[in-house]
């Protein structure tokens, strides 16, 4: 007899990692349905969004969501995937540190960052992780546009 999930296990409802892409690649990044829905809520107030996982300064490790546009990336910054339709960064360096780490992409109570467009809704960006397993990391050699 299996034991009953727990309640954050079901209130999460992950789009997991487990799920790949066309060619069979884990993905790096996914969304759970509430992210989904902030998202949609976003664009139909501001059009296309982008995110970029925070590195750790004014507004901590949050993921910062930005009308596609408004913050530029460049070759310092790794492309992990999209999420909603919104495609999702992180910076070379930090993509170092992750590289061997799925994105889960969340919604929380709170302020989001000070310059993402969530901010002032009463709920914020959040991300959850877990390490890929050795058949994923081998999956995934090569598989970011870096």
């Amino acid at each position: 007899m299996s034991e009953p999930a727990s309640p954050l296990a079901e209130a999460v409802e992950p789009v997991t990692a487990e799920q790949a892409d066309n060619a069979g690649t884990p993905l790096r990044v996914t969304a759970t349905p509430a992210a989904l829905e902030l998202i949609e809520e976003l664009k139909a107030e501001y059009g296309p969004v982008m995110f970029h996982q925070s590195g750790g300064c004014c507004d901590g490790s949050s993921p910062m969501c930005y009308p596609v546009g408004d913050f530029v990336t460049g070759d310092g910054d790794v492309h992990l995937g999209r999420v909603g339709g919104a495609d999702f960064f992180i910076s070379r360096s930090q993509f170092e540190v992750w590289k061997h780490t799925h994105i889960m992409l969340d919604v929380v109570p709170g302020r989001g960052g000070m310059f993402s467009l969530e901010n002032g809704r009463e709920k914020r960006f959040h991300i959850r992780s877990r390490l890929f397993t050795s058949a994923e990391n081998a999956a995934l050699s090569g598989a970011c546009r870096l």
